[in-house]
């Protein structure tokens, strides 16, 4: 029977894959209480700023920030999406913390995925360099990759070059772009076209098959807050000030 969604996995893998991010959605929302949006300290003279120079009403900013942080937290949850779709590749399967992402069952293919290419600094960029040459060194038959999900082009190259001060190279250590990787272990060039065109009939169609006890439970960092300033008549900016600088000259005063 023809796949539904992409031919390259089943659709019942991407429902899966699907549903372990919905789940990743609805934790982050539910972590969003008044201690964690206060855990690294809200930077309410930016707030000010962003309220009075781009004219956004004060609980709105709250929102957006609120969100920014649920954002941050969601990330990290995207690369894992694109490790399980990946890894329902027939002769491929997902590290689960044995220090790859992706692996061939044969063991001639490791990578590591990164959602954007811009998210790491010259140490961990030396760091991952050497534990993929470390793959290839091992495993004499493998080809190792760096893959960027979000690229700033579409390539399969070799890495080499000056990392953190030193020159690296390896016959087989490469970097690639996410639709690149894709091609590769599905033997489908447009494999990540597939999946993108896909996503709104199977997120819609997922939505629909979770039961009503699942509906996504809002943060409660707002309606903390809100609830204070019923008491202490400040406005939600003075209050946030209040509760993360209190202890600052003249910041008990608000």
């Amino acid at each position: 029977m023809k796949n539904k969604y992409v031919s390259f996995i089943t659709d019942e893998h991407l429902l899966l894959c699907i549903g372990n991010l919905y789940s990743a959605y609805l934790k982050a929302k539910n972590n969003i209480t008044k201690k964690n949006f206060y855990s690294n300290k809200v930077d309410t003279i930016k707030l000010t700023f962003d309220s009075k120079f781009n004219d956004i009403e004060e609980e709105k900013l709250i929102q957006s920030e609120i969100l920014r942080q649920i954002d941050k937290s969601i990330n990290n949850s995207i690369g894992t999406f694109h490790e399980q779709i990946l890894g329902g590749i027939i002769g491929y399967e997902i590290g689960n913390l044995s220090g790859f992402d992706i692996k061939a069952t044969d063991d001639t293919l490791f990578a590591d995925i990164k959602n954007k290419h811009n998210t790491m600094n010259s140490s961990a960029s030396e760091a991952l360099f050497q534990k993929l040459k470390r793959y290839a060194d091992d495993y004499k038959k493998a080809k190792c990759y760096w893959v960027q999900v979000l690229a700033k082009g579409s390539f399969c190259e070799l890495w080499s070059g000056n990392i953190n001060g030193k020159e690296y190279s390896h016959t087989r250590v490469y970097k690639i772009s996410g639709d690149q990787f894709y091609a590769l272990l599905s033997g489908q060039e447009d494999a990540m076209f597939q999946l993108y065109k896909a996503l709104p009939v199977a997120i819609i169609d997922y939505l629909e098959s979770v039961e009503k006890t699942k509906e996504i439970a809002e943060n409660s960092a707002l309606q903390e807050i809100k609830s204070e300033i019923k008491a202490s008549k400040r406005t939600i900016i003075d209050q946030i000030t209040f509760e993360n600088y209190r202890y600052y000259l003249d910041f008990d005063k608000l």
